[in-house]
């Protein structure tokens, strides 16, 4: 069970690193079940570099921050998205990402909902000794519902629940050394977003000032064998971005955003081995809740370590009368925590009824998988579309 996990978490959460480290740190990444949550689904944020939580809002933004659709310009709309992973290592891994919402007006609030499904491509499963257990395609998804309303003129909140699924052996349940079984893995999970937008009268026109909160994925743990059980991705995600009008039809808007997983590390202060690192039970015993106060505060190198696990983000987005947008983006991941660090590009064409938006990873990590990474996303605008259909009645 365990080389069946960590190579799925190794995968999409460590690829990048090197092999060797200075003497002076350690490779002390943080590792989880389900690391499909943490990749982002759409292509606007990605060509932004992976951020979204303070951002204006889109019809994506029931992934980053669910409070967002509260200052949406349309009623409802929906949105697909597609993204082709990991494309320089295998060509049959990809991750689907639908999202839509309905807002019912300020007294109201309004809902959202999104469904994730990551696809694994095909894998070879092994047994004790290198025997030859099947191939199988292992999947994950994720199906959430949001409630967000206004709080004040400038301000929003959201919550959101979430259920979470993980089949690493797509239905064979096949038996483990140690008289342990493999099979299907689940939790719950909750979301908490605020988000605050206020306008500023400039003589170029109206600017506006935002700022996002949102703490992600706080649920239970995931076991695949009823004996070891792994943390999901759960974090916290600060954001702040700056909306400045050149004048009546150009827009440039600068967002920065920081993340800060909210799992504990297996190499910490409260370790119970004598190498610093925890016993798979010892972690495994750890509950949720404990988890997160202690991934502020567990790191063997102290405060500079814990510094090091926040991942930033960074992106400029180009907008002509809201209708065409280019942008570029920079995602940093510390060296010793994943090394995911690169360039993004996008661009995107909106109209009353569609937008389309594309977006292009470019690693700066040497062997990068992320490297040449493409994001697709294809919106629709609900009442843009009621609106037409009665215009032509």
């Amino acid at each position: 069970m365990k080389k069946i996990l960590v190579s799925f978490a190794a995968l999409c959460c460590v690829l990048t690193m090197r092999a060797e480290a200075p003497a002076a740190d350690v490779m002390n990444p943080l590792i989880t079940s389900m690391p499909s949550l943490s990749i982002a689904p759409d292509a606007r944020a990605a060509g932004l570099g992976d951020i979204g939580v303070a951002t204006e809002a889109d019809f994506n933004s029931q992934y980053w921050n669910p409070a967002k659709y509260a200052y949406m310009y349309s009623k409802g709309g929906i949105t697909a998205n597609y993204t082709p992973w990991l494309r320089k290592l295998v060509g049959d891994i990809d991750l689907a990402y639908l999202a839509g919402f309905y807002n019912f007006g300020d007294l109201g609030g309004g809902i959202g909902a999104s469904f994730t499904y990551f696809s694994m491509g095909d894998v070879t499963l092994t047994g004790d000794g290198g025997s030859t257990l099947g191939t199988v395609r292992p999947n994950e998804w994720a199906l959430d519902l949001s409630y967000f309303r206004k709080l004040h003129e400038y301000v929003s909140m959201s919550v959101a629940v979430r259920f979470l699924y993980s089949d690493l052996n797509n239905g064979q349940n096949v038996s483990m050394s140690g008289g342990s079984e493999l099979h299907p893995a689940w939790t719950m999970a909750a979301d908490i977003a605020l988000y605050y937008r206020q306008p500023i009268e400039l003589p170029m026109g109206e600017s506006h000032f935002s700022l996002g909160f949102s703490l992600k994925n706080l649920g239970g743990k995931m076991t695949y064998d009823s004996i070891t059980s792994n943390f999901i991705p759960a974090s916290m995600n600060i954001g702040v971005g700056y909306e400045l009008p050149l004048n009546k039809y150009n827009f440039l808007t600068f967002n920065v955003e920081a993340n800060k997983m909210l799992v504990p590390s297996r190499y910490s202060k409260f370790a119970d081995q004598s190498d610093g690192r925890y016993s798979q039970q010892a972690y495994s015993d750890l509950t949720s809740p404990k988890g997160w106060f202690q991934s502020f505060a567990d790191a063997p190198g102290g405060a500079r370590e814990e510094f090091q696990e926040v991942r930033w983000g960074a992106g400029i987005e180009y907008s002509y009368d809201k209708k065409f947008f280019a942008r570029v983006g920079y995602s940093y991941e510390n060296y010793y925590k994943g090394n995911r660090n690169y360039v993004t590009f996008g661009a995107g064409f909106h109209l009353s009824i569609v937008s389309l938006d594309v977006a292009y990873c470019v690693g700066l990590a040497p062997s990068n998988p992320l490297d040449q990474t493409m994001r697709f996303t294809l919106g629709f605008d609900l009442y843009g579309i009621k609106d037409l259909v009665n215009n032509k009645k």
